[in-house]
């Protein structure tokens, strides 16, 4: 007796079943306020890198002041640098107008580092105008403090020697320094310098520094 043999499993069936279905995959969501946002990031990227060429390209050339110049002095051309700045917003005189500025006279005391406005300059000084006077100082140690330079402010002070008869006395309270010659004025507490003063008190004060009688005070504040 034959022993029957069970039918063959159909792969084909097998595969057919429940089991060999797939799931459903959900379609993909598409997000148009991210692909917004790309889109405007790019603009707004593209936007910055045109104003920054366009501001580059509206730079213009301006002056800078190198070294100090005293209020009521000439500009000296070896005080003026060329830099280039924004052409908007600030009234800086321009490079092509150096000439004039050499021509002109600080109406304040301008530092090294400063950009010139016009405001910063006139045609006429009010320190060297009517009434007043130049007068040179030939200074021994003791006689004024080191650092002493151009556009300083200082007091002219009378001091008597031991063989005078007199009190010591302010003879100019408040003198620019209009020109502080050589090296020893800068790093010493001697030199030559050339002080402003009013015309009524010129002679005294001369009169006084060929006898070697005068001292002079720096006034910081005072710039």
């Amino acid at each position: 007796m034959r022993t029957s043999e069970k039918p063959a499993v159909n792969a084909a069936a097998g595969l057919s079943g429940p089991a060999s279905r797939k799931l459903p995959v959900p379609p993909r969501e598409r997000k148009p306020a991210l692909a917004a946002l790309a889109v405007l990031l790019i603009l707004g990227g593209a936007l910055a890198t045109t104003l920054l060429v366009l501001n580059s390209g509206g730079r213009v050339s301006a002056i800078r002041i190198v070294q100090q110049v005293g209020a009521g002095q000439k500009f000296p051309p070896e005080a003026l640098e060329e830099v280039k700045v924004a052409g908007e917003g600030v009234d800086y005189v321009s490079w092509s107008q150096r000439e004039q500025v050499t021509r002109s006279f600080a109406t304040v005391t301008i530092l090294p580092g400063t950009l010139l406005t016009n405001r910063m300059g006139v045609r006429a000084s009010t320190e060297l105008g009517e009434g007043k006077a130049t007068v040179g100082l030939a200074l021994k140690p003791g006689q004024m403090p080191a650092g002493i330079q151009q556009g300083d402010r200082v007091q002219v002070i009378y001091v008597p020697s031991r063989t005078s008869q007199g009190q010591t006395r302010v003879l100019a309270p408040n003198a620019l320094v209009f020109s502080a010659g050589g090296d020893k004025s800068r790093s010493g507490n001697s030199g030559q310098i050339t002080v402003v003063v009013d015309s009524t008190a010129a002679p005294e004060i001369v009169g006084f520094a060929s006898s070697g009688e005068i001292a002079v005070a720096e006034l910081p504040g005072a710039r």
